[in-house]
């Protein structure tokens, strides 16, 4: 259940930050930028709280690429879109409307 936890918190924090530059990563890479991010957003994120500095600080500097394929519908189901986009801002970035990111789809 906290494996489930954590990668929600994961994901609620990333699954439509398209504006970060697309580079290379490796699996390794892309493993630690996720790790990073769920150590440092998943609590205050699953309770619905504003990102901490550490966490916007992650949120600004993972690639896209490493996060989108983790999105699956079971856990799209536990996303709450809005929510989530309005705690992405809040760390500076933007949300493209209708951006697909694994099986979800920011609202237009």
């Amino acid at each position: 259940m906290k494996r489930v936890a954590g990668l929600v918190g994961l994901m609620i924090c990333l699954f439509c930050l398209v504006a970060m530059a697309k580079g290379d990563t490796t699996p390794s890479q892309c493993q630690q930028e996720r790790k990073l991010l769920e150590d440092s957003c998943k609590t205050r994120l699953l309770l619905g709280l504003s990102p901490s500095a550490t966490c916007c600080q992650h949120v600004r500097v993972t690639h896209v690429e490493c996060v989108c394929p983790k999105v699956t519908p079971k856990l799209a189901n536990l996303i709450n879109v809005q929510r989530t986009i309005k705690q992405i801002e809040g760390c500076g970035r933007t949300v493209p409307r209708n951006f697909k990111c694994g099986s979800v789809t920011t609202p237009p």
